[in-house]
């Protein structure tokens, strides 16, 4: 082999065997990675079921200072794409974490900052929202929630946001009685309201477009003094 031929030869050799390993230590690091996060997923799971449970949130919620009931804990869960209210499997477990790229609790406490910033996103907000509402779904071929849930949720997806049209349409939705519950179709339909429609005023907002008859209610509500 000629002298160049020989050093081009070995360059390709010597970096074929970096590449090579540098995947390995990708490899190595991703594993270890994982180790860590299942580690943390035992430290909260029931031994019975093999999920974290209620009481298991509540442990780790207290590890990483945020109250179970904070809109940040319902974003770990749409994070994780959790199924089941109160509930983390670990493989919902994996997902979420392994997408915030945290393999502990210093780091889970650095990231929900930055998850709540993506939830936020227009492009991520409405998703989050349709999520709230189904993960609250916890009986079988359950389809609507109760007047006094929906008020809840309300304020904790959408308070921060539009705090005075949640203030209005809760106090509206206590006071009047015509439902009792509240449908996925209805749900979606008060953020676009909040979205589209100019509070207080109102005078955008016409009964004659696709909006559900709660809203229709809701707006004759407002104009007539909310009496």
């Amino acid at each position: 082999m000629c002298g160049w031929g020989a050093s081009l030869f070995w360059e390709k050799q010597m970096g074929a065997y970096e590449g090579t390993s540098k995947l390995g230590a990708t490899s190595k690091a991703v594993s270890k990675e994982l180790e860590r996060i299942d580690h943390l997923f035992q430290a909260y799971a029931d031994g019975s079921s093999g999920m974290i449970d209620p009481e298991g949130i509540e442990s780790f919620c207290s590890d990483v200072e945020v109250d179970h009931t904070d809109v940040r804990i319902l974003m770990l869960a749409w994070k994780m794409k959790a199924e089941k209210q109160g509930y983390f499997t670990l493989e919902e477990w994996r997902r979420g974490l392994k997408a915030l790229r945290a393999d502990n609790i210093s780091k889970i406490k650095k990231a929900l900052p930055e998850l709540a910033k993506e939830v936020t996103r227009p492009s991520n907000f409405s998703d989050f929202y349709s999520y709230a509402f189904r993960y609250c779904l916890t009986e079988d071929k359950q389809k609507c929630i109760d007047i006094e849930s929906a008020c809840e949720l309300l304020d904790l997806v959408l308070g921060f946001q539009f705090r005075p049209q949640v203030d209005k349409l809760t106090e509206y939705l206590k006071y009047q009685h015509d439902y009792k519950v509240i449908n996925l179709d209805q749900w979606m339909s008060f953020l676009r309201f909040c979205n589209e429609i100019n509070f207080p005023s109102l005078d955008n907002y016409d009964s004659d477009l696709a909006w559900p008859l709660i809203l229709d209610n809701f707006v004759e509500w407002m104009h007539g003094g909310q009496s």
